[in-house]
């Protein structure tokens, strides 16, 4: 074998495997604008996480906010409401899921597992019916002192677990978590 066959050889596979770069570099400038526009838009993320500040919801009452275009029902719960939601047997609701991002899934839906705090005091939920995605009424409204959607007749505890009427599921509990005493932060 000569000196030339080494030479013709590299240069044969300098200019195959600079070709093949160059492809893979073209390849990677069309794909990326193609998979870049899945993320979210700026107008998404600024939203996906946001603080309320809670300092003005007195104990029994309640405030919505809107978060990713939904309603949030952030509750100040008594100590009756919190009682009454304690006493349910979990084998009595319809679901007996907890629907709470913050825990695994699986987790019993009871009290303490739909509760922001240990006290149980802080509720957050999402106020959108699980039947139709309708908003339902709060302040002690249906037949167990909760929220209640008048389009269908869905009633949900204290705790935002359904339990009569034709929603399937609980009011999901949303990731939410104290920033310090007086603000929440959703997502």
């Amino acid at each position: 074998m000569s000196h030339a066959d080494d030479t013709a050889g590299t240069r044969r596979d300098f200019l195959f495997y600079a070709t093949a770069g160059g492809g893979a570099v073209a390849a990677g400038a069309a794909v990326w604008p193609l998979v870049n526009q899945m993320n979210p838009s700026a107008d998404v993320r600024a939203l996906a996480s946001i603080p309320v500040d809670v300092s003005g919801v007195s104990e029994g009452s309640q405030m919505t906010v809107q978060w990713l275009g939904k309603p949030v029902f952030i509750r100040h719960r008594t100590q009756e409401e919190i009682e009454a939601g304690r006493q349910v047997d979990v084998s009595d609701l319809i679901d007996p899921q907890a629907r709470n991002e913050n825990i695994q899934d699986g987790a019993d839906a009871i009290d303490e597992n739909r509760t922001l705090d240990e006290e149980g005091k802080w509720l957050v939920m999402m106020g959108v019916c699980t039947h139709l995605g309708c908003v339902p009424i709060g302040e002690g409204a249906g037949d167990f002192d909760g929220w209640f959607c008048p389009c269908h007749g869905s009633h949900y505890d204290t705790a935002g677990r359904i339990r009569r009427g034709p929603a399937p599921e609980n009011l999901p509990v949303p990731v939410a978590a104290f920033e310090d005493d007086t603000t929440i932060r959703l997502g």
